[in-house]
């Protein structure tokens, strides 16, 4: 009875600081716009329309230079042009291709909600664009981007369920450059409406409630939400060292809004494995920053960590790990498709 009610009083409240604070409404949705227009759909846009026609397509494909990748990352021979998608393409480009193939009956249910947990990343246009020019250094982006891709690798490796199982290849349904432009712009609508409402209600946290937190804090859960919010507000942060450990974890979690949008392209799938992954990914990612952070960067550039934190974090590294990889004594033998 609660949850069914829950949803009506959220949306009444709602309605009601639209109506008290319609300022700070307005504010934050054209906040969310123009970040919609000039970064979202300028870095994604392309990438799911080439998506669309690129995962048929090389879905089975015979590449023997990407053999290894299968058996590394556990996944179906013949899929890991769904992973490199996903390490290109962006959020929640990979999630669209996982969706993809396994509406197609190339992957079966369980490999699909399982490679939902590492196939879709932060892409580098995203990276770049958006983190190029907030470090001192051209190399610490790309320090960054190796880090999360080493991460997400990671994480399937740690992920059960493997299944290296090549599939009879079934052949792909045809899909044409219309086609797939038509799903590229319903899928980028429910991007952005998410965009903007995530950004309205953060314009609302931040004029009642965020002020009251330390700066670094706000800025975590500024990301926490929203990844791109929360990636520009790094600015705020003085500390070269702490910024980047931030903004490694921040492109590894994605974000709950990233999470919206990747359930809004996979559908009936649902979210499978991928908050799982996803909380795993940033916990070690966070671990590998912290460890090149002390390895590559200067004195004045490091963060100082104190025994307390580390000893926290390192407590919720090992909670995290233990409820993503609880599973791991109960994964089945997987029966590929089309034997």
């Amino acid at each position: 009875m609660i949850k069914k009610i829950l949803p009506g009083v959220f949306s009444a409240l709602g309605i009601l600081l639209l109506i008290l604070d319609s300022k700070t409404a307005l504010a934050g949705a054209r906040d969310g716009i123009e970040l919609c227009l000039f970064s979202v759909i300028p870095s994604i846009f392309p990438f799911l329309v080439l998506t669309g026609i690129l995962t048929p397509a090389i879905f089975g494909a015979r590449i023997p230079l990407l053999r290894p990748l299968s058996r590394i990352l556990g996944i179906p021979a013949g899929s890991e042009g769904i992973f490199l998608t996903g390490i290109l393409g962006g959020y929640p480009t990979g999630a669209q291709a996982v969706h993809q193939a396994w509406r197609q009956g190339q992957l079966n249910n369980e490999d699909a909600k399982r490679m939902l947990a590492f196939c879709s990343n932060a892409g580098p246009s995203f990276l770049f664009g958006i983190l190029g020019t907030r470090f001192p250094k051209i190399w610490m982006p790309w320090l960054l981007w190796g880090i999360h891709i080493v991460s997400a690798v990671a994480v399937a490796v740690l992920m059960p369920g493997k299944n290296t199982t090549p599939y009879t290849n079934r052949p792909p349904a045809s899909v044409t450059v219309t086609d797939s432009l038509k799903k590229a712009v319903a899928t980028m609508g429910c991007i952005c409406g998410w965009v903007v409402v995530f950004r309205v209600v953060l314009a609302f946290w931040d004029r009642w409630l965020l002020w009251l937190f330390p700066l670094e804090l706000q800025v975590g859960i500024y990301a926490f939400f929203e990844l791109a919010n929360g990636c520009c507000k790094t600015d705020l942060i003085a500390s070269d060292g702490l910024r980047f450990i931030l903004c490694s974890g921040m492109l590894a979690f994605g974000g709950i809004c990233v999470a919206m949008q990747t359930a809004s392209v996979t559908g009936e799938l649902g979210l499978g494995k991928y908050m799982q992954g996803k909380l795993l990914q940033a916990m070690i990612s966070i671990i590998l920053s912290v460890i090149a952070q002390y390895i590559l960067f200067s004195p004045t550039e490091k963060v100082a960590l104190s025994p307390v934190f580390v000893v926290i974090f390192l407590f919720f590294a090992a909670v995290t790990a233990i409820i993503c990889l609880k599973s791991k004594n109960r994964a089945s033998i997987l029966t590929p498709v089309g034997v």
